[in-house]
């Protein structure tokens, strides 16, 4: 056998070996720290188990996971994409003055919002792909490129009088279907088509080896950098969806702190849901159960009456935790 045919075989067998199990001892830890809270915030506050309290927070769950799933991709593949809270708001402003100007109807819309995310994903990975910089330094630039646009959309003022288009994904009857938001609902179905990319196709498997080892996935013949092209159009087009949503928070005004912050919330979810900042491991299910965990405790200080500040303490103490634990573990796969 050729040494190419060699190494060929070696990745497959190391891209099989770093696929997550079907349920993570992270995923089993993060269900049970829910519950516990849930448990607790049910008994000190009894209003947070009811449908007008539990239906809302699912909705703002909802575009933390779609932003998480694509996250989750940009960081198994060793990267990192901190511009998504800008890709919001750019989407979001375009979209919104489309409503109020041109009067869109829905799918229009949807699809303008879900083009200018994609384009702005697309533009990151051409420069993170091509561009041999890191992700960080990349991302952190069109960070402020990205926002600068969309303040430059808002032209220093608030968008206002926007019609009810979103509707569907908001809150209440019109956002929900048996009491299921239809925005949570859209979170798990694609976190499962994710989650199946992910598992049992070939270039679901080909992003754990790019991010293993870069070279390595390049020598099996995994074209690497459209891949990862690939991941951050995909993280921006779920930006562009998500910016819909949040076009559906409630209000007809979107002012400029639309998306600020948000970057800090997905990153948070991902990292708490198990994937490795380092790349090569990361599970969709566990994103979505860490944006729920990150919600859960904003919802509930808020609920308890604490001061707002102990919700970022919280988040900041279980980010901590998950990338200790994942450090310990990689140092411990090295040495066996």
């Amino acid at each position: 056998m050729s040494e190419s045919a060699v190494k060929t075989q070696q990745q497959r067998v190391n891209t099989r070996k770093i696929l997550p199990p079907f349920v993570t001892g992270q995923e089993i830890v993060l269900i049970g720290v829910i519950v516990v809270l849930w448990v607790i915030l049910g008994l000190t506050t009894p209003a947070f188990l009811a449908a007008g309290s539990v239906g809302p927070l699912l909705v703002q769950v909802a575009p933390i996971a779609i932003i998480g799933v694509g996250m989750t991709f940009v960081i198994i593949t060793a990267g990192i994409d901190v511009s998504v809270g800008s890709i919001v708001m750019v989407a979001a402003v375009v979209t919104a003055r489309s409503l109020v100007e041109f009067g869109l109807p829905f799918w229009p819309a949807l699809l303008l919002s879900l083009l200018v995310g994609a384009a702005l994903g697309a533009l990151n990975g051409v420069l993170v792909a091509y561009g041999r910089v890191h992700a960080i330094i990349i991302t952190f630039g069109t960070m402020n490129l990205f926002r600068f646009i969309g303040l430059q959309v808002f032209g220093s003022s608030t968008v206002n009088n926007m019609p009810p288009t979103f509707n569907f994904f908001g809150r209440g009857d019109a956002g929900s279907t048996l009491g299921i938001p239809h925005a949570f609902a859209i979170a798990v179905v694609i976190t499962a088509i994710a989650w199946w990319y992910l598992r049992y196709t070939k270039g679901g498997r080909s992003l754990y080896a790019i991010g293993g080892n870069a070279h390595a996935a390049r020598l099996a013949g995994i074209k690497v950098q459209p891949r990862i092209l690939m991941v951050y159009a995909l993280t921006g087009l779920l930006a562009g969806l998500a910016a819909c949503m949040t076009l559906a928070a409630g209000t007809s005004t979107l002012d400029q702190s639309v998306g600020t912050g948000r970057e800090l919330q997905v990153i948070a979810a991902v990292v708490i849901g198990g994937t490795s900042i380092i790349g090569g491991r990361g599970s969709v299910v566990g994103t979505l159960l860490g944006a729920l965990l990150v919600q859960t405790v904003s919802s509930g200080v808020v609920q308890l009456g604490w001061p707002s500040q102990l919700a970022f303490f919280f988040v900041g103490l279980f980010i901590v935790i998950a990338v200790g634990t994942d450090l310990v573990r990689e140092r411990a796969r090295r040495r066996s």
